[in-house]
Formats: structure tokens, C-alpha cells, sequence
């Protein structure tokens, strides 16, 4: 393990460090890509936790019921292992596979401007959630918004319209009053 920091600004998070696993220095991880294991298709990660930052090489892991155990180059000990709980497993957003046309990465949703039918402006898409039956939006208000309210906006055919990461926005077809 080394200290070399990537460019802050081209990392995306694609998982947690949770805690050990064993004694000869295995980790668990949380995963946030689907399929949980598409974590381990990517060699090199750089942790991330209150602002330290630290470069790994990933030599194997495994699926273990709903968390991967990773073992990384270097860490043998069950102790230095617990040190590393808590920390973001991120990679470079230019190693995510290109997407087909109208698919989106969630991290490409966050931030944009949503705007109703009407041209109502309905806040920011802060974050999304995964429920099972569809993806949700967790819409904030922002400056220039209709209302000071939190808005959770199905992430479907039917509610999402037009997608234009250029210019920064959603078009999406639902009632303010909701």
C-alpha cells in the first residue's frame, strides 16, 4: 500500500471496507455495484476515508452471502486489516464500462435540475435509491426551485422523460402537488 492519491475529482465510489475477516488480514466489503461482485473486475482501488487516501492492489475475492471478502497485496495482519473499516473503495470513472444510449450511471443523475411538464422547477437530484420494483430520486430543493420540499421520484420509463447531462437537466412528467 502506498499514499499516491488519484485525481480526487475522477473517483467514484464503488463500495465500503466494513470490517475483517479471519485472521490473516481478508476484509469484508459492502459493494455498490450490480452485480455485487463487479467490485472484483477492478484490480487497483484507492481507499478513502476522512481525507486519507491510499492506493491497493486487489489479488482476489470472493461473494460471501451479501458481502465480497477481498484480500489485498500486502495486508496480512488481522489488525491492520480493523484500520482500514470505514474506508470508500473507489476507481477511476474512466474504468466504468461505456453505458448504450439512454442508459446513465447514477453518479451522471446527481445534481441535475428537475423540471416538470409545466417547466417547474422541482429542485436537484441529491442521491438515488435502489427499493427493489424501481430506483428512486431523492429530488431537494435548490435555488430557484418551486417550494422548499423533498421529493421521491420514481426512476422509470414513466416518470423520466428527457435526460440532457449537457445542459445539466431531467424532464419529468409529475404533479408538483405530489
Amino acid at each position: 500500500m502506498n499514499a499516491t492519491p488519484a485525481p480526487a475529482d475522477d473517483l467514484i465510489v464503488i463500495g465500503k471496507i466494513v470490517s475483517v475477516h479471519g485472521v490473516r488480514g481478508e476484509v469484508k466489503v459492502y459493494s455498490f455495484t450490480d452485480p455485487i461482485d463487479n467490485l472484483l473486475h477492478y484490480p487497483h482501488w484507492t481507499l478513502r476515508h476522512e481525507g486519507d487516501v491510499k492506493q491497493v492492489v486487489l489479488m482476489q475475492g470472493r461473494l460471501q452471502n451479501k458481502v465480497l471478502v477481498a484480500k489485498l497485496n500486502g495486508l496480512d495482519d488481522r489488525e491492520q486489516a480493523r484500520l482500514l473499516a470505514g474506508y470508500e473503495i473507489c476507481i477511476a470513472r474512466s474504468l466504468l464500462p461505456a453505458l448504450t444510449h439512454g442508459d446513465y450511471y447514477w453518479y451522471q443523475l446527481e445534481g441535475l435540475k428537475v423540471i416538470n411538464s409545466p417547466g417547474e422547477l422541482l429542485g436537484k437530484v441529491d442521491h438515488l435509491l435502489e427499493t427493489g420494483a424501481n430506483d428512486v430520486m431523492v429530488v431537494k430543493p435548490c435555488a430557484g426551485s418551486l417550494d422548499d420540499r423533498e421529493r421521491l421520484l420514481p426512476y422509470t420509463d414513466g416518470c423520466v422523460l428527457d435526460i440532457d447531462l449537457a445542459a445539466g437537466e431531467m424532464r419529468v412528467e409529475w404533479d408538483a402537488g405530489f
